[in-house]
């Protein structure tokens, strides 16, 4: 909407977004592809689930360490 001469305040009004999220956005994911931003969410979401399963995987460790020693 932008390349066919409108304002940008007047195209994020028709899609229904802010200027402020228009801008984030565009910060953030103005020099990608629509693909190259497909492929981060998914590498972001599994960077999310493996940091979980780190956490996890930490918490048993301690817990069977304390169990070991006889801490509990």
């Amino acid at each position: 909407m932008v390349s066919q001469g409108q304002s940008v305040a007047d195209a994020v009004r028709m899609i229904g977004v802010t200027e402020v999220t228009y801008y984030r956005w565009r910060q953030e994911f103005g020099g990608l592809k629509s693909d190259q931003v497909k492929r981060l969410k998914e590498l972001e979401a599994e960077n999310a689930r493996l940091r979980r399963a780190v956490a996890d995987l930490t918490l048993d460790k301690q817990i069977l360490k304390e169990a070991a020693s006889g801490n509990f």
